[in-house]
């Protein structure tokens, strides 16, 4: 025994979250709905994951790069076609994906049946972004590519001009 546990006090010990199946805060972006597991909050905004389901045909975001950050994709179920650059691979589940700060790149799903895969942000800079666009479409605007350019460079991200 511990002399804190002697004496009655609390033990300080590293922090655990646990987000059980229906928890965590729900984003719906047109046909992505993403649940985001860690927002940052409890890991010093060193890491945020979020759930993401991509409905059928999804057309996903144009391509993009992060100054500020890395992204990773580990697909669940479906397939996730990447658009890196020129290149494109289609991700299936069990494939995990790596973009690193400054490399351009796009996601979608291409096919008829839903996708769903699991995202980190290292930092967690990124979710911030996903909140504002959702609040854009719940003040009843348009999602237009000039309110989605504006939202990402709030958060150190800007499209990947002259690529597909």
């Amino acid at each position: 025994m511990t002399e804190e546990t002697k004496s009655g006090e609390p033990q300080t010990r590293p922090g655990v979250s646990v987000v059980g199946p229906g928890d965590g805060e729900t984003i719906v972006l047109g046909t992505t709905r993403m649940r985001v597991l860690e927002d940052g909050s409890r890991t010093g905004h060193r890491l945020a994951i979020a759930e993401s389901v991509l409905a059928p045909y999804t057309q996903g975001p144009p391509q993009h790069r992060h100054a500020l950050h890395d992204e990773g994709f580990y697909i669940l179920s479906g397939t996730v076609r990447f658009t890196v650059g020129e290149e494109v691979h289609d991700a299936v589940a069990g494939t995990l994906v790596m973009v690193a700060p400054g490399t351009p790149h796009a996601f979608a799903n291409p096919t008829g049946q839903p996708a769903v895969m699991l995202s980190t942000f290292t930092p967690d800079l990124y979710v911030q972004y996903f909140r504002d666009l959702q609040e854009v479409l719940a003040d009843g605007r348009p999602l237009t590519p000039q309110a989605n350019i504006e939202a990402m460079s709030r958060y150190a991200t800007e499209p990947a001009t002259g690529l597909a």
